[in-house]
């Protein structure tokens, strides 16, 4: 083990580090748009003090609160195979002390819990349900006996559930009225959760093989596993094309994901980890993907 790896940072950077702030955006910014959008206030509505509220409360738990416990328990409960993961002890995943594994879950509970009170007081029974799923899918994926990250593909359907269920959760808490069109752009966005998560777990492959853990990528094998990735990416932006103008513009953002994954087309298992190029790369195509779907909603804005 490396120094870096060896030595004890201090408890917050600690925590800090494992909610993944690179990541942090991907679960608030869906949630911002989709609250935004379905309550009217981009459209002209009123953004009156209850509105701000929710969006405020919203927009702090996803970005932050609920990364530390979507990422925090799964470091806790993954120490055994991050330990031999090379990814891990960076921005790609902390490798927590065993000194701080009980600290990180407390954490998770003092930060999670008031938040989901107050999104509670300030919902209703539809809302409550899709939170509930919301957790339940950030919980499940890592905790023990659940662990939904080692049933293959109910894993990558749950690690798409992290993301896509904040932006559905917004809004149905916004209460917007359902469209085909609307049902699209959610169906979409899962199929992409669905194949950025298969994708990335081919980088892990031997990692993951070697502490016991099971995943789509290692029950299918590594070339499986890009090309279900690829074809799902593709399936995502047909999908799109059947969203309300602008949306169909918007099927071009699966693109730059799809020929991401293109030079691992014939990836063998013995060469899995080297995918990890291609996941860093995944990284920074969502900052470039966020930009157009920005461009895409101040369209639907301006056209409705």
């Amino acid at each position: 083990m490396t120094a870096a790896r060896a030595s004890r940072p201090s408890t917050l950077n600690a925590l800090f580090v494992s909610s993944r702030p690179i990541s942090w955006v991907n679960t608030a910014y869906p949630f911002a748009a989709a609250y935004l959008l379905g309550s009217g206030v981009l459209l002209g509505g009123t953004g009156d003090r209850f509105h701000i509220a929710v969006f405020l409360i919203g927009v702090v738990y996803f970005l932050v609160p609920y990364n530390l416990a979507m990422y925090g328990i799964n470091d806790v409960f993954d120490y055994e195979s991050d330990l031999v993961n090379p990814r891990k002890g960076g921005v790609e995943g902390a490798l927590l002390d065993r000194s701080v594994h009980r600290t990180t879950l407390i954490a998770v509970v003092v930060t999670n819990v008031p938040f989901l009170v107050a999104l509670v007081l300030l919902g209703d029974p539809w809302s409550w349900l899709l939170l509930a799923i919301s957790v339940f899918a950030v919980i499940a994926y890592s905790a023990p006996v659940l662990r939904f990250k080692e049933r293959p593909f109910l894993d990558s359907m749950t690690s798409s559930t992290h993301f896509v269920s904040p932006a559905v959760y917004g809004l149905v808490l916004a209460g917007p009225h359902w469209t085909g069109a609307l049902v699209a752009v959610c169906a979409a966005y899962f199929l992409w959760g669905v194949a950025s998560h298969a994708f990335g777990a081919v980088q892990d492959i031997e990692a993951d093989r070697e502490g016991g853990i099971g995943s789509v990528a290692t029950v299918i094998g590594a070339r499986a596993t890009v090309r279900l990735a690829f074809a799902a990416y593709l399936v995502a932006g047909v999908v799109m094309l059947f969203t309300d103008f602008p949306g169909p513009i918007a099927a071009v953002i699966v693109v730059p994901y799809a020929l991401n994954v293109l030079p691992w087309w014939n990836v063998t298992d013995a060469g899995a980890a080297a995918a990890n190029r291609g996941w860093r790369r995944f990284l920074w195509i969502n900052y470039l993907a966020g930009f157009l779907v920005t461009m895409t909603l101040i369209g639907y804005v301006a056209a409705h």
